[in-house]
């Protein structure tokens, strides 16, 4: 029976195609499919009954992702490929060979043939595929030859061999044929291979319809058949390609103040493999990206490409410069431009599951609050109070507070903070400055108090929490204190005298609570802290030119918003505002030189928090 935490991805599954890797409790790759609809392949699992080897691999699931792809047939390659690359014990086919598809190759010779290969050879032939349906491209190829026929036989014998009488040779076998003619006929196979078949689809259907009001019905089923292999071999992919250029495709989506990032690697002309990154960001999501970039490359074992595709909304003469100067560039058209599109739409779908995975989660809160309370020995409650900072390098310092009332959030009661008397990064005067302001607060109301409240961080923030309750306000709170891993994810809860860590069960109902919490505070206080330090660093920046005072400052904010919509407005649309030419001119022309000097000192030198 599959666990809550599967139910719950299962209901989230897309309806399209892709590959999915199931993986176990330790996080390993077991088996890897693909399927034309991944909500019903992969619920399949868990739905039905199975016995034996499928039945023993259920079992083992723990988790699984899944990479959404165009086609069946591009879901069909990336599942050779990653068979190959990690080589999962369930799966029993395609682990050994040199691909397992075929590719159609148009020979470079004097007399040129069109023929069914498996290995791609720097020879000066043109090569087609690969195409995941062998017999589908023998198919094909077939019919080319019959249509537009090059050479068959051996070469010259002084006699035509017997594919020149049946009309699929063009006679090397006898005579010197004209390299034009040879070059015509390649023209019209690329043409045919590269997607343009209507005339012969055109004309096949034709003959099927002959066939069929002669009611030769075998005939008819044939070529309707052919039809169909020729579709199937024609579909254009872009999950293999014949360029062997090692690189690396970085595409992002941001929501809620979260960013989520997908990296393909693409080697040996293949999608080898892909990371996904998932994490609540502060500044605007192109500096974050080009940070992350940056960092990504410093990473122990990490090889730089000898290319970087990114989205156009990212500055690629700055990315290159990061990273030792690698072609960094934003694709147009063409495959390496629907690889790019198809990072973006993962990113999209893995944080929109995040979001959806939080919603139903909601489901897990009965007896969670309990679980909680049982854990740190304390009574029974039902309201929760959390509390987290942020800042940037000491800068603009919140605090954000967020209340869960029998395990669900209430937003009508969350709360933020601008610190008053903080200027600095110092957690400890944070915690107790907005702990000391919302329980004065409630005391003066005579307002309810919380059962629990909880810090996101350690020792620090709890101690601060502890002396503000105990030895100004007279309060006796339970706190407990909610860390992270290496991986900036909820590890555990600290609690008690000597702020002992619970070590709570992560499959526990009450873990899903407090791992919710922690998510939770987090975003709104990341989300409340973009706001007020956008705010601040447009004003300042605003407040630094020549000619810009208080008035022109908030016309500008309360019409653009952000310094690069003033910086890419025309002169004309800034003097509609009331501001003179000469000023206009000194806007533009100080935005685009703050922006140049940002770009180049700060991206590289800034560091990730995730």
């Amino acid at each position: 029976m599959a666990s809550e935490y599967i139910e719950h991805k299962l209901a989230l599954l897309p309806d399209m195609p892709g590959c999915y890797l199931m993986k176990d409790i330790n996080g390993k790759i077991i088996y890897v499919g693909k399927a034309k609809n991944l909500k019903n392949r992969v619920r399949s699992y868990f739905k039905s009954s199975h016995e034996g080897k499928t039945a023993r691999l259920v079992s083992e699931i723990a988790d699984f992702e899944y990479i959404v792809v165009s086609s069946d047939k591009e879901a069909f390659l990336l599942e050779i490929t990653l068979i190959q690359k990690h080589r999962p014990y369930f799966n029993i086919k395609l682990k050994q060979g040199n691909g397992g598809y075929p590719y159609i190759k148009i020979t470079n010779e004097r007399d040129p043939q069109i023929k069914i290969v498996n290995t791609l050879l720097k020879d000066g032939g043109f090569y087609f595929g690969p195409y995941p349906n062998v017999y589908a491209a023998e198919e094909t190829v077939n019919f080319l030859q019959k249509v537009y026929p090059l050479r068959r036989c051996n070469g010259f014998q002084n006699r035509p061999c017997l594919y020149y009488h049946m009309g699929q040779c063009l006679g090397a076998c006898f005579k010197v044929v004209p390299e034009e003619t040879y070059a015509k006929q390649i023209k019209r196979i690329k043409s045919f291979l590269n997607g343009n078949v209507s005339h012969a689809k055109q004309m096949l259907t034709t003959r099927m319809e002959k066939a069929a009001a002669k009611m030769e019905y075998e005939r008819a089923a044939e070529i309707r058949d052919l039809i169909k292999y020729i579709e199937i071999t024609v579909e254009k992919q872009k999950i293999i390609s014949t360029d062997n250029t090692p690189r690396d495709i970085f595409n992002y989506y941001m929501d809620k103040g979260w960013l989520s990032i997908q990296v393909f690697f693409i080697r040996q002309s293949r999608l080898m493999k892909r990371e996904k990154r998932l994490f609540p960001i502060i500044d605007d999501p192109e500096e974050e990206m080009v940070s992350f970039i940056s960092q990504f490359y410093k990473q122990k074992n990490q090889i730089l490409p000898k290319e970087i595709l990114v989205p156009k909304s990212l500055p690629t003469d700055v990315i290159s410069h990061v990273v030792e100067d690698v072609p960094v560039r934003t694709p147009q058209r063409g495959q390496k431009r629907d690889l790019l599109e198809m990072a973006g739409k993962n990113a999209q779908m893995v944080l929109e599951e995040k979001f959806r995975l939080l919603e139903l989660d909601e489901s897990k809160t009965t007896g969670a609050m309990k679980e909680l309370t049982d854990a740190m020995g304390i009574a029974p409650g039902h309201k929760i109070e959390a509390f987290d900072h942020s800042h940037i390098q000491g800068a603009d310092l919140v605090s954000a507070m967020v209340v869960f009332v029998d395990g669900q959030p209430n937003k009508n009661l969350y709360r933020k903070y601008k610190l008053k008397t903080v200027d600095h990064a110092d957690e400890a005067a944070s915690t107790k400055e907005v702990i000391r302001r919302r329980y004065t607060r409630l005391l003066k109301e005579h307002a309810e108090m919380p059962d629990l409240i909880l810090m996101d961080g350690g020792v620090i923030q709890m101690n601060a929490v502890k002396d503000v309750l105990v030895n100004e306000l007279g309060l006796n709170i339970p706190v407990g204190g909610m860390v992270k891993n290496t991986h900036h994810q909820t590890a555990d809860l600290l609690f008690g005298d000597n702020d002992t860590p619970l070590q709570l069960d992560p499959k526990s109902q009450g873990f899903y609570l407090l791992q919710r919490i922690q998510d939770e505070v987090h975003r709104f206080a990341i989300t409340y802290h973009h706001k007020v330090h956008t705010k601040n660093s447009l004003s300042s920046r605003l407040d630094s030119i020549a000619g810009v005072g208080p008035k022109t400052r908030n016309k500008l904010l309360r019409k653009f918003g952000s310094l690069r919509k003033i910086s890419n407005a025309p002169i004309e649309e800034l003097r509609q505002l009331g501001i003179s030419e000469t000023v206009a001119q000194t806007i533009k022309f100080s935005l685009s030189k703050i922006d140049e000097e940002r770009k180049v000192t700060n991206y590289q030198d800034k560091k990730l928090t995730h």
